[in-house]
């Protein structure tokens, strides 16, 4: 039994992360780059795996969250460091990695999310693998629905067409695909894996952790008055059984960097 196995009371972070390690192929004394690591779930679990012939970078742009994944790691898997950084402006002199990995990435890549695949592509070595998760287009649907109907029914038309917009900038599993075969990537792989999540009522549905902490704060965004949206969100919240169940939607992304110029064919 690992010492370091994915929490088991993440409910959230874990299940994308054994969706990534399904797809991920280990190999002791490995070199890993794991990109937007948060607290560690899964670069704890990884530096265990390469063991410590192995080397794991764990980079997040969060301070107060690399602080908490160092505090947890203390002394211990030596071989791991995390540090602060934005995936999205990677130092040029770091090196080249055998693995790639980041579990709920995608959406830290904004605002040119190809763009920052690209920088990371610069840092895998030839025949190296990326292996990305992030919630995919399709996600929570039937909550956007039932926001947008209440933004509807209230004839608010600006909000309404900021959550169209906010709906429609997550990217799809397809977008995902289309971006490695650009960069020339060979046995790419996408796979969405639905995950239902379990939704309160009222305000204990306005306060969840997980909703509140990121896809409920991008609706309320959508209002310029902050009253008008705790209103709307009431509304919602009071309605909870017309939208579940709530599914996400896992995906993940991988693909291999070709070992040569010559040899960048995608199948």
């Amino acid at each position: 039994m690992p010492s370091w196995p994915l929490p088991k009371h993440d409910y959230w972070s874990t299940p994308f992360a054994e969706s990534l390690l399904r797809h991920l192929h280990l190999f002791a004394g490995a070199t890993i780059l794991d990109v937007a690591s948060g607290h560690g779930i899964p670069a704890f679990y990884l530096a265990e795996q390469v063991g410590p012939s192995g080397q794991v970078l764990a980079i997040d742009v969060n301070a107060r969250q690399v602080e908490s994944a160092r505090m947890i790691q203390g002394q211990q898997l030596p071989w791991l460091r995390f540090e602060c950084l934005d995936v999205r402006a990677l130092p040029p002199d770091l090196p080249s990695f055998d693995r790639i990995t980041g579990n709920l990435s995608v959406m830290f890549f904004r605002p040119d999310r190809f763009a920052t695949l690209q920088g990371l592509s610069a840092h895998l070595k030839p025949g190296g693998q990326i292996v990305l998760t992030f919630p995919s287009l399709g996600t929570f649907d039937s909550l956007w629905r039932r926001v947008d109907q209440e933004m509807a029914v209230r004839q608010l038309r600006a909000e309404r067409r900021r959550l169209e917009t906010y709906i429609a900038e997550r990217p799809s599993a397809e977008e995902g695909r289309g971006w490695l075969h650009k960069l020339g990537f060979e046995r790419v792989l996408i796979n969405e894996y639905p995950l239902e999540v379990a939704a309160g009522h009222g305000r204990t549905f306005l306060h969840d952790p997980l909703l509140r902490g990121g896809f409920l704060d991008d609706v309320y965004e959508c209002f310029e008055d902050p009253t008008l949206a705790d209103e709307v969100m009431m509304a919602v919240s009071e309605d909870v059984p017309s939208f579940v169940p709530l599914v996400a939607q896992r995906c993940v992304l991988s693909g291999w960097k070709a070992n040569s110029l010559t040899d960048s064919n995608v199948c």
